[in-house]
Parts: C-alpha cells; sequence; structure tokens
C-alpha cells in the first residue's frame, strides 16, 4: 500500500519537473567517447581467514605453493620435480580469489589508490582475511602487463554474502590511465542509454551548432560543427581556433543548452525491491485485464473501472492514472508489477519496459 502511494507521488514530481528540462545541458546526457571506465583483474590469496579458506583445492594449493617459492621459502619437490601439494592440505586460512578493481572514465596516475572488490572462488567466508600483493593486469585475454597491485585487510560490505568482499583504497596503480578523447579533428559524443533517441541525438547536434562560439564557424561553412550519426553517437568537429586547445572545446561542448527535448518513453521495474519508475507521458492502449480477480480495462468502452483516470491530448490512459487507479484498489505491488508486464506482452504499454 505504502509502495503504491509512493509510486503515485513520485509520477506527480515527474509530471512537475517537466520544465526544468530546458535548463539540462549535453554534459547531462552525455558522454565523450575515450572517457570510459577501465577494469582491471587478477587472481590472488586471502590469509588468515578463521577455518573458512578453500583447504585441500589443488588451485589454491599451487597458488599458495607458487606464492612461497616467489617469497624464498619453496616447498620441497618431488622426484618428478614438482612441489609436493600436500604438505599444504590443511591450510584452511587461506583462500583463491578473484580481485578487481575499476580505473575511473577520466584516467588515472601511477600512484592513485582505488578500492577493489574481492570474491572467493570457493571459501565460505573471507571475514577477517587479509589479501597478499596482488598483481592487476587488463582484461583483455594474454595481455599480462601488470597495472596495479591490490592488498589489505578484507572488508564485508554485506556480512549476508560473506564470500565477496572490498578493500577501501586496495589498489595502487601501477602505470598511468591517459583515455584519449580527440580524433584527428573531432569528438564523438556518446548518449546515455537512458536519453539515446533519434530526436535527443539531433537536439544535442543542435545545441552545440548553435553555441555563439561555434555559430560563427557554422555559418561560414557549408559543414556543420555537430551533427548526429545515429541515435547514439554524435561527431563534433573542432574548430581550427581550439585546435591547440582541445581540453577547453570539450569544456564548451559539454556545457552547450538543450532545448526542451521530448523525454524517451520508459518504464524500468526493479522486481526484487519492488519498485516502478517510469516518465510522466508513459500511456497505455486500449485492454481489459484480468488478474488475480481483478478485472480492469482502459479505453472508452461501455465497461470502463478505471474511474477518474486522467488521460492525455491523445485521449489514451496514461500509466500514472493506471497506477493511481490500482492504488484506489488497494493493489500489491507484485500485481502492480505483473499488470505492468502483461500490458506490455500485449503491445499496449506504450513506452519501452526493462525489468532488473
Amino acid at each position: 500500500m505504502h509502495s503504491l502511494r509512493y509510486l503515485a507521488f513520485a509520477a506527480a514530481i515527474l509530471v512537475s519537473a517537466t520544465p526544468a528540462a530546458a535548463q539540462r545541458r549535453v554534459r547531462d546526457i552525455c558522454r565523450v567517447k575515450g572517457q570510459e571506465e577501465n577494469t582491471l583483474q587478477g587472481l590472488g590469496l586471502v590469509v588468515g581467514l578463521k577455518g573458512t579458506g578453500d583447504g585441500a583445492a589443488l588451485p589454491t594449493s599451487r597458488a599458495l605453493a607458487n606464492m612461497m617459492r616467489l617469497m624464498g621459502n619453496p616447498i620441497p619437490l618431488s622426484t618428478d620435480g614438482q612441489p609436493l601439494l600436500e604438505e599444504l592440505k590443511d591450510s584452511k586460512n587461506v583462500a583463491l580469489v578473484m580481485v578487481t578493481a575499476t580505473v575511473p572514465a577520466q584516467g588515472g596516475r601511477q600512484g592513485d589508490l582505488l578500492n577493489c572488490q574481492v570474491n572467493a572462488l570457493s571459501a565460505k567466508s573471507l571475514d577477517g582475511g587479509y589479501l597478499l600483493t596482488t598483481p592487476l593486469v587488463g582484461p583483455r585475454p594474454g595481455d599480462t602487463r601488470v597495472f596495479a597491485l591490490a592488498q589489505g585487510p578484507i572488508h564485508l560490505p554485506d556480512p549476508t554474502r560473506p564470500a565477496s568482499a572490498g578493500i577501501h583504497k586496495g589498489c595502487r596503480l601501477e602505470a598511468d590511465f591517459r583515455n584519449a578523447f580527440v580524433g584527428e579533428d573531432y569528438i564523438t559524443l556518446v548518449l546515455d542509454k537512458e536519453h539515446a533517441t533519434w530526436q535527443t541525438a539531433q537536439d544535442v547536434a543542435a545545441a552545440v551548432n548553435n553555441e555563439p562560439d561555434f555559430l560563427e564557424e557554422t555559418q561560414s561553412s557549408d559543414e556543420k560543427v555537430a551533427h548526429a550519426l545515429d541515435q547514439v553517437n554524435v561527431v563534433v568537429r573542432i574548430p581550427s581556433h581550439y585546435r591547440a586547445d582541445a581540453a577547453q572545446f570539450v569544456a564548451a561542448v559539454m556545457d552547450a543548452r538543450l532545448a526542451t527535448t521530448a523525454a524517451a518513453r520508459r518504464v524500468v521495474i526493479n522486481e526484487r525491491a519492488g519498485t516502478i519508475v517510469f516518465g510522466a507521458d508513459v500511456e497505455v492502449g486500449p485492454v481489459a485485464v484480468t488478474h488475480n480477480g481483478l478485472t480492469l480495462q482502459t479505453g472508452e468502452g461501455p465497461v470502463n473501472q478505471f474511474v477518474g483516470v486522467e488521460t492525455g491530448a491523445t485521449a489514451r490512459t496514461r500509466l500514472e492514472g493506471l497506477i493511481q487507479a490500482l492504488n484506489a484498489i488497494k493493489a500489491p505491488p507484485k500485481d502492480v508489477i505483473e499488470i505492468i508486464k502483461g500490458l506490455e506482452r500485449s503491445g499496449a504499454l506504450y513506452g519501452e519496459l526493462t525489468i532488473e
């Protein structure tokens, strides 16, 4: 009941906030291609566990034997030159883990400290453990270059998931990350997936072309400064007087103001949390719905149980009104979600549905 009330309230906020879209800037819905996050990863060992490690698991024993060799304390070898892994069978306080760290889109410099994530491969719990120095490589298979080193005490952000942990600033970059963002004489703007539509891409190009700094360049040339390639990418040519200062050019482009644009009609459902986020202009076509004893009908007809539901200029029922009607009859959030999914399957939901 409370969730449905919140949904109706959220819808009202969306409606009242629509005029503010005129104040958006390019930076609010776009990024510059080349400015992407990079994920580093590596296999490491966590020690100091309370008997919750991998025990006699062979991959862990081999990794521990290799670590001991590198530290100058190798275990004995068998007659065929292989380490005697049975000597490590009682190592219950050690776990083999996958370590990952994310370099932000703006890059990083050697010596920067980043948070890293640690996930056990088979250990029951990493609580109380310490990650030994672990080299991290790039995401490309076969690339053995070490970009960072990770180590430190384990922290469990969620006690109900003891095999997944983190280390605050436990990753130190060993190389600079400077992401190139300029082509020969252009940059490419990439629209966020939530805003990627054909019309919005055209609006972004128009906003850049109408900026005072670029207007003279656009008017004196047959080729505009910016043009949309598709609904995601907008190519922006760097004017000659900016080519010596690409950073200032990007700042000017990202600060360009956008005119009011039509928002994409999307509905996002998180089934586990029971939340629904939707645009104020999402509409529902004429349809009859029967679910768990509820019989509802939208649109004009002799039987319309959506009493008092407002319609838009197209005389279609808005999703906002449908949820308000379901709220009035005290439908639980789970039923509301199932009804919306059914509307999408039948083609009666005039918007894109995303289920998380």
